[in-house]
């Protein structure tokens, strides 16, 4: 597995990331061993960086593959704004993960200049445990173009994490060609970019390996995340990363249908997932949460202000 420096400042990691969001208790909710032992069989192959969040709740899958391998590099992200939640957040963090050290610490969905303004002292927390060694290297993870572009910009930014795909699918404020524009501005500036919802969230499933060409190739991207949740799609993953062809036996059982949002029927429609949303893929009709398919982009994170627990990724 190749290698690359993220960005100026940042760590040296594998061209691909092992994404932890599908195996937790948003979307998959795998047993902690068997999630575990998938981080662990990544990690054996050169895959040994693990994106989490404290919103993921997948802190105990990290913490027990780091039985096996205590060296796991891990990128956090926490929506911390002042110095109190972004303590409590690296505790958390570290506590979770058994670990002191954390390689990549972000501020999670970033929107624009304005929302980083209003999560300064929280990021000046981060960039004191960078130089006291706690933290390898701070930024953001983004939907919105305008986030990437005022990342650019900020002192101490060495990170940042936006979506990018080759339909553009789940940027908010923008257009592929936008963000394509403001992720290579980043790399220019001494960035590191990691590329997250490359496949779309499922809807580039059927045309994945253009997609995950278009990523590698894309100027500026040093390295993508995705999620995986069976050893036949690590492998799969690994093998279109590294330029390999797939095993055939892996294309097979990963040629899947595209996931979707499932709201099931005891749904009460209190309209919490609809504030949640930030691609704005969930309305309320005629009593419960209805998904407009072409804007979700499959993150599970309305599952988690769900009430009922009505909704689902499948």
């Amino acid at each position: 597995m190749q290698r690359v420096r993220l960005g100026a400042r940042g760590p040296v990691v594998p061209r691909l990331l092992f994404g932890t969001l599908t195996m937790g208790p948003l979307q998959r909710n795998l047993p902690v061993e068997q999630g575990a032992a998938l981080i662990c069989h990544a990690a054996a192959h050169g895959v040994d960086f693990v994106d989490t969040a404290e919103y993921y709740h997948t802190y105990p899958y990290i913490r027990a593959a780091m039985r096996t391998y205590p060296k796991l590099m891990v990128c956090t992200k926490s929506y911390a704004y002042d110095v109190d939640g972004a303590r409590r957040s690296v505790e958390l963090a570290q506590e979770g993960i058994g670990r002191a050290y954390i390689d990549v610490f972000l501020l999670h969905e970033q929107e624009s200049g304005h929302t980083l303004r209003g999560h300064r002292q929280a990021f000046e927390y981060y960039l004191r445990l960078r130089e006291e060694g706690v933290i390898g290297a701070v930024g953001i993870s983004t939907h919105h173009v305008a986030a990437v572009r005022a990342a650019t910009r900020w002192p101490g930014m060495d990170v940042v994490f936006p979506i990018v795909n080759r339909r553009g699918l789940g940027i908010v404020d923008g257009t592929r060609e936008e963000m394509e524009r403001a992720v290579l501005s980043a790399h220019e500036a001494g960035l590191g970019v990691m590329a997250m919802k490359v496949l779309g969230g499922g809807h580039l499933i059927g045309a994945r390996e253009e997609a995950l060409d278009y990523a590698l190739r894309l100027p500026g991207v040093d390295a993508l995340a995705l999620g995986m949740q069976s050893q036949a799609e690590i492998d799969y993953n690994i093998a279109c990363v590294e330029g390999r062809q797939p095993d055939a036996d892996c294309v097979r059982i990963t040629a899947g249908a595209p996931r979707r949002l499932l709201v099931e029927d005891w749904c009460e429609g209190c309209g919490r997932c609809v504030q949640r949303c930030g691609q704005k893929a969930l309305s309320l009709r005629d009593g419960r949460a209805v998904v407009e398919d072409a804007r979700c982009v499959r993150c599970g994170y309305c599952a988690a202000v769900c009430p009922q627990f009505c909704l689902k990724v499948v």
